[in-house]
């Protein structure tokens, strides 16, 4: 007699056994592409890093868009998104992206960084002068992914506090005056 429940007890552990693998076979995808975009984001931000200009082409595609909403400008196609990056290069030394949460969406990724450099040189028009100072800032990058390219990118952050840190003062209406030690 126990040798007939035997079976279908073997069978029905055979078939759990089986679902329970075919399960978790079917998570990795999701978990592949949520690893992926991380990935991406933060080998952006090395790339900015860097100034690595082979990595920016490779990362978007050649029709891509990115925007750098600090300074109300759209770069269009991988060769104006590499000129972007390398402007930071052109008045910054020691440039320094430190990632720090990477939020995972359906089709993307968000970074939160904190970003420091060193102005050596001058910054076109704005800051004519090489400070030599340091300056620090936080900001997000998002991108939205197209296959296991970047379609999109936008920077987000405040760059008051970089004018501030490298000597700047901000004359509000009113005659009411900003700079660095908070007056």
């Amino acid at each position: 007699m126990r040798s007939k429940h035997r079976l279908p007890h073997a069978l029905g552990i055979a078939l759990v056994t089986f679902a329970t693998s075919a399960c978790a076979v079917a998570a990795p995808p999701e978990d592949q592409a949520a690893r992926e975009a991380e990935l991406t984001i933060r080998t952006l931000m090395a790339a900015w890093e860097s100034a690595d200009v082979a990595a920016i082409e490779e990362l978007f595609w050649p029709d891509a868009v990115y925007d750098d909403f600090p300074n109300q400008h759209t770069y269009q196609g991988s060769q104006e998104i590499a000129g972007y990056v390398l402007a930071l290069h052109d008045w910054a030394d020691d440039v320094y992206f430190n990632v720090g949460q990477v939020h995972v969406t359906s089709d993307g990724a968000v970074a939160e960084w904190i970003f420091s450099a060193v102005q050596a040189r001058p910054i076109g028009a704005d800051v004519t002068v090489a400070t030599g100072l340091e300056v620090v800032s936080n900001g997000v990058t998002v991108i939205q992914l197209d296959g296991d390219r970047i379609r999109r990118a936008a920077d987000y952050m405040d760059t008051r506090p970089i004018m501030l840190q490298l000597g700047g003062r901000l004359e509000m209406p009113g005659g009411s005056v900003i700079e660095m030690d908070g007056r």
